[in-house]
C-alpha cells in the first residue's frame, strides 16, 4: 500500500486526488505546518532530506516531487489509466502541462505568494517581470481552454491534476481574475468525486 506523507494546504493534494481518481488503497500520514511561520514541520525531514510535501513511500522506495510521485503511481496501475497512448498528440500534450505547472507557471504564482507574504513599498524591479509572466502564461492556458476541455484534450488526465493545484493558489492570490475559461475549467473538475475527497484531508 502506497503510504502518502501529506501536509496541510499543500500541493500533496495531487497525490491524494490521484490515487482517489484510480481507486488505490493507500495510507495517511498527517503533516501540520506552523500556525505562525507556515513552514513544514520537522516530521517530514524525517522521512526526506528536503523536508518538503508531498512525499510517498513504497515497497522501500521513498520519492519527493508531485511530477515525479505521479508518474510512480500511474507506472502502478495496470489499467493505465489518466495518462494518454505514448506517441499520441495528447501524451504530448500532458507532457507539456504536468512540467508546465510546475516550471514556466509554478515560479511566478509561488513568487506572487512570497512577495504578498512579504512588506513591501513602492514597486521592485520584480514586479514587472512577474506580471508578464503571469499575463502570457494565464492568457496562453485561457486560451487553450476555451478549445478543449481538458489540459491534454477531450480526457481528463493526470495533467489537470497538476495545473489544478497551481492554478488554485493563483486563484487564492486573486491572479485569475478576467479569465473566464480558466474559471469553467476549475468549476468543472473541482466538482470531481476524487478531488472532494482528496479535499478533506486539508
Amino acid at each position: 500500500m502506497i503510504k502518502v506523507h501529506h501536509l496541510n494546504q499543500s500541493r500533496s493534494t495531487r497525490v491524494l486526488w490521484l490515487l482517489e481518481e484510480l481507486g488505490m488503497r493507500y495510507e495517511v500520514e498527517k503533516h501540520e505546518r506552523d500556525a505562525t511561520t507556515r513552514l513544514a514541520p520537522a516530521s517530514l525531514g524525517k522521512v526526506h532530506p528536503l523536508n518538503k510535501a508531498p512525499i510517498i513511500e513504497h515497497n522501500d522506495i521513498v520519492i519527493c516531487e508531485s511530477g515525479a510521485i505521479m508518474e510512480y503511481i500511474l507506472d502502478q496501475d495496470t489499467e493505465q489509466r489518466l495518462r494518454p497512448e505514448k506517441g499520441s498528440k495528447a501524451y504530448y500534450q500532458y507532457v507539456e502541462w504536468s512540467h508546465f505547472a510546475e516550471g514556466s507557471l509554478g515560479l511566478p504564482v509561488i513568487t506572487s505568494l512570497l512577495m504578498q507574504m512579504e512588506e513591501r513599498s513602492g514597486t521592485n524591479p520584480m514586479d514587472g517581470y512577474i506580471a508578464k509572466e503571469l499575463n502570457l502564461d494565464f492568457s496562453y492556458i485561457d486560451s487553450v481552454l476555451a478549445q478543449q476541455t481538458y489540459f491534454a484534450g477531450d480526457e481528463f488526465s493526470v495533467a489537470d491534476i497538476m495545473m489544478t493545484i497551481t492554478l488554485e493558489i493563483a486563484g487564492s492570490l486573486n491572479l485569475l481574475q478576467g479569465r473566464e475559461n480558466i474559471a469553467r475549467y476549475l468549476a468543472n473538475v473541482q466538482s470531481r468525486e476524487a478531488y472532494l475527497k482528496a479535499r478533506s484531508f486539508g
